[in-house]
C-alpha cells in the first residue's frame, strides 16, 4: 500500500465510531461558526479602526498595534495551541478558545483607552490560536469517510476563503449603522452559539497520554514566528531597510532552523516532521501559504479603490464583494465535494492559483480611474473567487488528510500559521511596493494634483496587481510539482477499491 494510502488509513482507524450522520452535520455547524469569528477578525476590525481611532484618540503610529497585537499573538502561539489540542482533547480546546476569544472581544469592544483596545486584541489572538486549530481538527477527525469529507472541507474552504470578504461587509454595516464596538461585540454573538453546540454535540475526549509538549522547541517556534511576524509588520510601516527589520527577519529565520534541528531530534516533538514530509500535505501547506501572499492585493487594495477612487461607501464596498464570496463558496463546496474525489489534488490546486492569476490579471490591466465594475471589476473578482474556492476547497482537505489522531491538532494550526505568515508576508511585500510605485508616480509626473494624486493611487494598485499574479501564477508552478499525483484514499470508505496513488 503507498503512502498515502496508508496515512489516510492511520485517520480512518484512529479517529473512533465516528458520531451519527445528523450529528456531524450539525457538528460541522458549529466549527464553521468558531472559524467564522477568526477569519473575520482578519478584515472586520480593519474597517472600524478609523471610528476606534477618532473615539479612543490614538495616534495613527500606534494604530498598528491594534492589527500587530492579534497577529503576534495568533501567529506565535498557533503551534503550541495545536499541541495543547492533542493533548487535552479538541472539545476542551474548542470550549476554552470560543470562551476566551468572546471575553477578550468584548474586552476590546469595551475599551476606553487604546492600551485595553490592545490587550483584548492581544487576548483575542491568543484564544484565536487555541481556538482554530481545535475547530478544524474536530472537522479532520469527525468526518473520515472521502464523500462526506469532500462536502464539510468544502464548506469550511468556503468558509477559509470568503471569511474576509464577509468580514468588510459586515466591518462596514456594523460600524456605519451601530459602532466600531460591535465588530468585537459580534464574536460574543457568534461564541454564545457555537459554545452551547460544542457542549451538547461533542464528546468528552480522555487525556492522550502519549502527547507530551516540547519546551525548547515550544520556546523556539514561538520566538521564532513573533520575530518574523513582528519583522513583517516592521517593514510594511518603516521599510524594509529599517534595523528592527533587519535584525528580526534574520533572527526569526535562525530560530524557525533551530526549531527543525530541535525536531529532528526530540522524542516528543511540537511538529513531527512526518506531517510535513508527505508531499499531499506539504503541497497544501506549500498552497495555502503562497496563495495567502497572493490574494492579500484582492482584498486591500481593491478595497481602497473602491472607496478612495470609486467614493463607493463601506457597505457598498462590501456588497461589491458578494459575487467573489458567492464564487468562492460554490467553488469550494463543488471542487473539495465533487472534483477531488475523482481526479485528487494535483490538477485541481494549481487550476485554482491559475484561474486567481486570471483575475488579478483582469484587475491589472482594465483598473483606471473611471473604470466600470460591472465590466472590468465583476468579471476579475468571479474569476477570483472561482480559483480561490478550488484552491482552499482542496488545499484545506488535503493539508489535514492522513495525520494521525495525536497530530490533528498541531496538523491544523500549520494550516493556519501558513495562513497568518502568508498574510503577513503580503501585507508588508505588496504594501511597500504599493508605496514605492505612488512615490515614483508622483515624481516623474512632477505634479500633487487631485487628479495626478488619483492616477497615481490607482497606478499602485495595478502595480500591485500584477506583483500578486506573478506570486499566485509561480505558486501554481511550485504545487505542480510538489503534490503528487492521485486521490485521496481510504480503506474504510468507498474508495477503497481504488489504485493506489504513485508520486510522480
Amino acid at each position: 500500500m503507498s503512502e498515502q494510502a496508508v496515512a489516510v488509513s492511520q485517520v480512518a482507524g484512529t479517529s473512533g465510531a465516528a458520531p451519527a450522520s445528523s450529528r456531524r452535520w450539525w457538528i460541522l455547524g458549529v466549527v464553521g461558526l468558531a472559524q467564522l469569528m477568526v477569519v473575520l477578525d482578519a478584515t472586520i476590525v480593519n474597517i472600524a479602526l478609523p471610528s476606534a481611532q477618532r473615539d479612543l484618540a490614538f495616534s495613527n503610529a500606534d494604530r498598528q498595534w491594534i492589527v500587530t497585537a492579534y497577529s503576534l499573538a495568533f501567529g506565535g502561539l498557533l503551534l503550541l495551541g495545536g499541541r495543547l489540542s492533542d493533548l487535552v482533547g479538541r472539545r476542551t480546546m474548542l470550549i476554552i478558545g470560543l470562551i476566551g476569544f468572546a471575553s477578550a472581544s468584548a474586552l476590546g469592544g469595551a475599551a476606553t483607552s487604546f492600551a485595553i483596545l490592545v490587550i483584548g486584541r492581544g487576548a483575542q489572538g491568543a484564544f484565536g490560536a487555541m481556538l482554530a486549530p481545535a475547530a478544524l481538527s474536530t472537522l479532520t477527525t469527525t468526518f473520515t469517510d472521502p464523500a462526506e469529507r469532500g462536502r464539510a472541507f468544502g464548506v469550511y474552504g468556503a468558509i477559509a476563503g470568503a471569511g474576509g470578504a464577509v468580514g468588510l461587509l459586515l466591518g462596514g454595516v456594523l460600524t456605519e449603522y451601530l459602532s466600531w464596538r460591535w465588530c468585537l461585540y459580534v464574536n460574543v454573538v457568534l461564541a454564545v452559539v457555537a459554545v452551547a453546540g460544542a457542549l451538547r454535540l461533542l464528546a468528552r475526549q480522555p487525556r492522550d497520554p502519549d502527547v507530551r509538549i516540547d519546551w525548547p522547541g515550544t520556546v523556539l517556534v514561538v520566538a521564532g514566528l513573533v520575530a518574523v511576524v513582528y519583522g513583517l509588520s516592521e517593514a510594511e510601516t518603516k521599510g524594509w531597510g529599517a534595523p528592527t527589520t533587519d535584525i528580526l527577519l534574520p533572527l526569526g529565520v535562525v530560530l524557525l532552523a533551530g526549531f527543525v534541528l530541535v525536531e529532528r531530534r526530540v522524542a516528543h516533538p511540537l511538529l513531527p516532521l512526518r506531517i510535513v514530509l508527505s508531499r499531499f500535505r506539504g503541497g497544501a501547506y506549500l498552497a495555502i501559504g503562497l496563495s495567502s501572499i497572493g490574494i492579500f492585493g484582492i482584498f486591500l487594495f481593491l478595497t481602497y479603490y473602491l472607496q478612495e477612487t470609486l467614493r463607493y461607501s463601506p457597505v457598498t464596498s462590501g456588497v461589491a464583494f458578494l459575487p467573489m464570496i458567492g464564487m468562492i463558496v460554490v467553488a469550494s463546496t463543488t471542487s473539495s465535494g465533487v472534483l477531488m474525489p475523482r481526479f485528487g489534488p494535483r490538477p485541481l490546486i494549481p487550476t485554482g492559483l491559475v484561474l486567481a492569476t486570471g483575475g488579478l490579471v483582469i484587475l491589472a490591466t482594465q483598473l483606471s480611474v473611471h473604470s466600470s465594475y460591472p465590466a472590468q471589476i465583476l468579471p476579475a473578482l468571479l474569476l477570483c473567487g472561482a480559483g480561490l474556492g478550488l484552491v482552499f476547497g482542496c488545499a484545506l482537505n488535503t493539508a489535514t488528510y492522513g495525520a494521525g489522531i495525536a497530530d490533528a491538532g498541531v496538523a491544523s494550526a500549520l494550516v493556519n500559521t501558513n495562513q497568518q505568515v502568508g498574510g503577513s508576508i503580503g501585507t508588508a511585500l505588496l504594501n511597500t511596493i504599493a508605496a514605492s510605485a505612488l512615490t515614483s508616480y508622483v515624481v516623474s509626473h512632477h505634479s500633487h494634483s487631485p487628479l495626478v494624486l488619483a492616477q497615481a493611487a490607482v497606478h499602485s494598485y495595478i502595480v500591485a496587481f500584477w506583483i500578486s499574479a506573478g506570486i499566485l501564477a509561480a505558486s501554481a508552478v511550485v504545487c505542480a510539482l510538489v503534490l503528487p499525483s492521485g486521490r485521496l484514499i481510504s480503506s474504510a470508505g468507498p474508495a477503497a477499491s481504488a489504485p493506489a496513488p504513485h508520486a510522480g
